[in-house]
């Protein structure tokens, strides 16, 4: 692709993860439904935190999981996000910085506290997840400065950020910006339930706004409100230039115009934890994207950082993932 000072440029809630083990007796005492997401409020979130065993911090959220998967495969990689100036939002300042993302979004003196996301996973490779989403969603128009858009590749929004009105502007001013400077637009749809929420405007937004789409298999025939991935995939086919659906252990599919690329997931031994497999898989394309391979080859690198990430606790890599890519493109 173009020379630019990144490759991709995500946009997202910038959450700090706290990751725990539990069991689940913790999960009844608690109230909590095993393998759920609920949003909680800040005196809530104070609670189950001091309630939590040990856990490991990092920056987190969806689309900095991406970013930061994508540093760790060598890509240039940036992040614009929201923190305030306390303990959890230098955590994810950083955190992100040392994972080798350019993070220079300001840091909020008022409002609400650094967004945070609670993990309990048990056993069974199952996350139960409480978020406080705090200054995350107070992303605004003036976050987005054209000219830093203007110096990646790609800019990558996160589905999750669409909620608050102010957050869609936000990404309605970067997706702009983005193809004034004939720069390209990513995004991922997150999870059915924000579908369902702005499905006419998930649609606009793919049909006019974005180039690369990233989907489940439940998320894209949510968009399309059809009973099966066919159907899905026919409905999405014309309304963007690239969209990489993700079907679990069934691998993915790629349609890029006439193309259509079935890949196999990569071998897992034991599955740990599934946070973050989605994220891992468009970082991996997104690397293969901005390096011109082909899209069966975009594909196989997104489902080897999955395999990778599933294989451990937390959405980051323990793994060198560009040692893993390396592999996989000599193979």
């Amino acid at each position: 692709m173009s020379d630019t000072d990144f490759d991709v440029i995500g946009i997202g809630n910038a959450i700090v993860d706290v990751l725990s083990h539990s069991d689940d007796a913790f999960l009844t005492q608690h109230g909590l439904t095993k393998g759920s997401m609920a949003l909680i409020d800040a005196a809530q979130a104070d609670h189950l935190y001091g309630e939590m065993g040990p856990g490991v911090e990092c920056s987190g959220g969806s689309a900095a999981n991406t970013i930061a998967c994508l540093a760790n495969l060598g890509a240039k990689s940036a992040f614009i996000g929201k923190v305030k100036d306390d303990g959890l939002g230098k955590i994810f300042d950083h955190d992100i910085k040392a994972a080798g993302v350019d993070f220079s979004s300001k840091h909020e003196t008022d409002g609400p506290s650094t967004a945070r996301c609670l993990i309990l996973v048990t056993d069974d490779a199952q996350r139960t997840m409480n978020t406080f989403l705090g200054a995350c969603v107070n992303l605004t128009p003036d976050d987005i400065d054209p000219d830093y858009i203007a110096r990646g590749a790609v800019t990558y929004l996160e589905g999750y950020l669409w909620d608050p009105d102010h957050a869609k502007e936000a990404f309605l001013k970067a997706s702009m910006a983005a193809h004034k400077a004939d720069r390209q637009v990513s995004l991922s749809l997150s999870d059915a339930f924000c579908v369902d929420r702005h499905r006419k405007s998930f649609q606009d937004l793919v049909e006019h706004h974005v180039d690369i789409l990233f989907a489940n298999e439940d998320e894209i025939m949510a968009l399309y409100e059809v009973d099966t991935f066919d159907a899905a995939l026919q409905c999405v086919r014309d309304k963007c230039s690239v969209a990489a659906l993700t079907r679990g252990d069934k691998g993915s599919v790629v349609i890029a115009g006439n193309e259509i690329h079935v890949v196999d997931a990569e071998k897992v031994d034991h599955v740990v934890d599934t946070t973050g497999a989605g994220d891992a898989y468009a970082a991996g394309f997104l690397f293969g994207y901005t390096q011109n391979f082909d899209m069966g080859t975009c594909a196989r690198l997104g489902s080897v950082c999955s395999a990778e990430i599933i294989s451990h606790y937390g959405a980051r890599p323990e793994a060198d993932l560009a040692d893993l890519a390396g592999a996989a493109l000599e193979s």
